[in-house]
């Protein structure tokens, strides 16, 4: 099985509803011994290409990671990042704000963190967490600053973040991004809602009893992500929803689309001048003396 990574993109003005899409796909893999060489050719591909992205000078990538705990985010950029040089490539987990980022807007400490040209960013959550965890758990507008008093909870969606046009600032990075040739490529995960952390010896760190009591707002955050992903996802700026039931099958999508993103920016080396040819040619003669 070929991974097309247009089978999981969300289209431009698609409303999405998660429970329509898959948590587990066929599997492109048949063995844990094939998964690891087709990761390991994905790997070595995309190092191939950050090569020439850093080369070249001209694009940067964004990847947006967004998805609940436990949906195996910090694991795929973990696997599919792995042979990227870390000098160009950087990634920026976003927890809960800090005071100093309370006092700005929401934009502010992820827009400070935007990736240079010729380099790769990696969003570990960003700034759609204003329109996920705060649409489920409005009280926190309280702390951002926004509201003297919460009016009705049905209302303060409508009232306070469509009207004040979120949507369009969420999207607004992708703007000047175009202008600037950053390029922007946003991954979430549809995961069964099993929370393996709970289970797992290796992650039994990561749980907590608020964990438990934020599992019952689920369906809350599956209507949030829903109508996240059809508000924003555009055709310069997809949205991708990768089945992540199973791991190693949802690393190898990540890294197709990844290189996918890349191989479609027609990136080529710098051309050499003829003065720099003279320049080089007069620099191997010297290291062939010394």
């Amino acid at each position: 099985m070929k991974i097309d990574a247009k089978d999981f993109r969300v289209r431009e003005g698609h409303e999405v509803d998660l429970r329509k899409w898959p948590t587990k796909v066929d599997p492109v893999y048949k063995s844990k011994k094939q998964y690891n060489k087709l990761l390991e050719k994905h790997i070595a591909r995309l190092s191939d290409m950050q090569q020439l992205l850093y080369a070249s000078s001209h694009h940067a990538i964004l990847l947006i990671f967004q998805a609940m705990d436990a949906a195996g985010k910090d694991g795929a950029i973990r696997h599919v990042m792995s042979g990227v040089n870390p000098q160009g490539c950087q990634v920026f987990s976003f927890k809960h704000p800090s005071a100093d980022e309370l006092l700005h807007d929401f934009l502010w400490r992820t827009t400070r963190d935007l990736p240079e040209r010729g380099r790769i960013g990696i969003f570990n959550r960003s700034y759609y967490e204003e329109v996920l965890i705060v649409r489920v758990h409005p009280e926190i507008l309280h702390a951002e600053g926004l509201l003297e008093a919460l009016p009705d909870e049905t209302a303060i969606w409508h009232d306070v973040i469509v009207r004040s046009s979120i949507w369009k600032d969420i999207s607004m990075p992708t703007e000047p991004a175009s202008s600037s040739f950053t390029f922007i490529c946003r991954r979430t995960s549809n995961a069964s809602g099993s929370w393996r952390a709970s289970t797992s010896p290796k992650k039994n760190w990561k749980f907590s009893l608020a964990d438990i009591a934020e599992r019952k707002f689920w369906h809350h955050y599956m209507t949030a992500f829903g109508e996240c992903l059809g508000a924003t996802s555009t055709s310069d700026v997809p949205w991708y929803i990768v089945p992540a039931d199973d791991k190693e099958n949802a690393r190898l999508i990540v890294s197709q689309i990844v290189l996918d993103t890349l191989e479609g920016l027609n990136m080529h080396y710098p051309k050499t001048t003829p003065e720099r040819h003279k320049e080089l040619l007069s620099i191997r003669e010297q290291l062939k003396k010394s």
